[in-house]
Parts: C-alpha cells; sequence; structure tokens
C-alpha cells in the first residue's frame, strides 16, 4: 500500500512542482487567511482518479471536495497541499500528504515534502523512513533544551482553546518554536528529531493521518493536551518523542 501512495504522492508534487510560482487562480473559505488554489484542486482530483482507477471500492476524505463513502473497510485521507498560505505566496515549504485507513485505524501514510524532494513514508508496525532510510525520533528528555513547532489555525484572532496563550507558555520554557505552515511536515520533523515536540488545535483529519502514524512508528506519541492516546479527529494535538511528554503538558495544563 505505501508503494502506491508514494507514487500518487508524487505525481500530484509535480503538478504542485510546475504551478509553483506562476500565476493561479486563488479563491477563499472561511476568511481571508483560509486559501485553496487551482493547484490544490488539480492536485487532489489526480490523487482521486488515482484511487479510483486502482482502488474503485475504497471511500474517500479529502480536504476539498469531502468525504465519499463505500462499503469498504478502507478509506484514503487525503491532504493534497499541505502548506497553501506558503505555496500561494512562494514560500517553499508544503507538501502532499495521504494517509490509510483500514476499519479507522492508520496502516499508511506518506507525506511528500515536494521542494525538497522527500518521502515520508510509514506502514503500521514497520517504522518510518524519509527517502528509504529509516528515521527516529530525538532522545532529548528536557523541555528547556528542546526546540519545538506549532501552527495556528485560520480562527487564530478568537484565541481558540488558548492557543496563543499556549504558544507564549512554550516559548518561555523551551529553547525556542518554530512555525513552518505545514502541519504535515512539522510531524515529520519530530519524527526525524530535528523538532522534539509539536501542538496545534482545529487540525483536521487530513492533516493528522499520515503525520500521525510516522511519528508513532519512528518512536514517538501523538495525544491530546490531556494525554490521552487519540484518533484523527481530535480537536487539540500534542506530538512529541515522549520523552518531554509529560513536561508538554504540564505547560499546558498550567495556563488552561
Amino acid at each position: 500500500m505505501v508503494n502506491n501512495l508514494i507514487e500518487i504522492a508524487q505525481e500530484a508534487g509535480e503538478i504542485i512542482k510546475e504551478g509553483f510560482g506562476k500565476k493561479f487562480s486563488i479563491e477563499f473559505k472561511t476568511n481571508e487567511s483560509n486559501l485553496v488554489t487551482e493547484i490544490d484542486k488539480k492536485s487532489e482530483q489526480t490523487i482521486i482518479n488515482y484511487v479510483r482507477k486502482k482502488f474503485p471500492t475504497h471511500s474517500i476524505l479529502a480536504e476539498e471536495s469531502g468525504e465519499s463513502q463505500s462499503s469498504s473497510d478502507y478509506c484514503w485521507v487525503i491532504d493534497p497541499l499541505d502548506g497553501t498560505t506558503n505555496f500561494a505566496h512562494g514560500f517553499p515549504i508544503f507538501s502532499v500528504s495521504i494517509g490509510v485507513l483500514h476499519k479507522g485505524e492508520i496502516i499508511a501514510g506518506v507525506i511528500y515534502d515536494v521542494m525538497q524532494n522527500i518521502i515520508y513514508a510509514a506502514e503500521k508496525n514497520s517504522g518510518a523512513t524519509e527517502n528509504g532510510n529509516k528515521i527516529i525520533v530525538s532522545k532529548n528528555d528536557s523541555l528547556p533544551r528542546s526546540l519545538l513547532v506549532t501552527g495556528f489555525p485560520y480562527d487564530i484572532a478568537d484565541n481558540p482553546e488558548k492557543a496563543l496563550d499556549i504558544f507564549v507558555a512554550m516559548t518561555k520554557n523551551s529553547r525556542g518554536i518554530r512555525r513552518l505552515g505545514s502541519a504535515a511536515i512539522d510531524f515529520c520533523y519530530v519524527a526525524k528529531g530535528v523538532f522534539d515536540g509539536f501542538w496545534e488545535v482545529h487540525l483536521h483529519p487530513w492533516d493528522i493521518c499520515a503525520g500521525k502514524l510516522i511519528v508513532e512508528e519512528s518512536g514517538g506519541i501523538v495525544t491530546d493536551f490531556d494525554g490521552k492516546l487519540t484518533d484523527i479527529f481530535s480537536p487539540k494535538i500534542l506530538c512529541s518523542n515522549k520523552l518531554i511528554h509529560s513536561q508538554m503538558i504540564d505547560v499546558i495544563k498550567s495556563i488552561s
């Protein structure tokens, strides 16, 4: 299954590369911060066409076109361009993220860092890889020595789930915070030990699915803000190398 994901993620990535830096139409979804471009739509349609051809009975949950259900135990969860704002502004950090569920459990995930031409991949119980090489999370056990990453939801002006307060608290209690603009890539950078932890609120299943498996298969953990194991529909995601997880939870609870 993972080879199928890699094949179509790279095909979708070529569409994104061809559109990068060129003129394309932009539409707004919930507000002016929530963009969708014609490239998002072309990428998604390419992936859906692939699934329909090779796995015609499988269900699909995709960011732009929504959910297409069937009686199959399999469901493809698709983010055709994670980091659309970056893409639209010419900032070269964005990805294609595809995960596959079997009876609700993530069994395969691929994230394609398009401009760096890096494929992150994982299959359940088989570890995680970066361009075929095994990756593992960091061994840092100290939050003050940690480099963290986060993102903000489109309604950040409303400070949902005290997201801004958590950001300030984490900044005070860590070595530093970065914001890349692609949750999928954030997960991958935790998986390979660049970042020690990641948190975000109001993510969607397609933001989470592949990345969650990649982190878990690299030795990390993904929970809600209370430390409870969760699925791809959680409104609060906390991800780390396991060693600093309880320390991150303590910081979150200190301001909630």
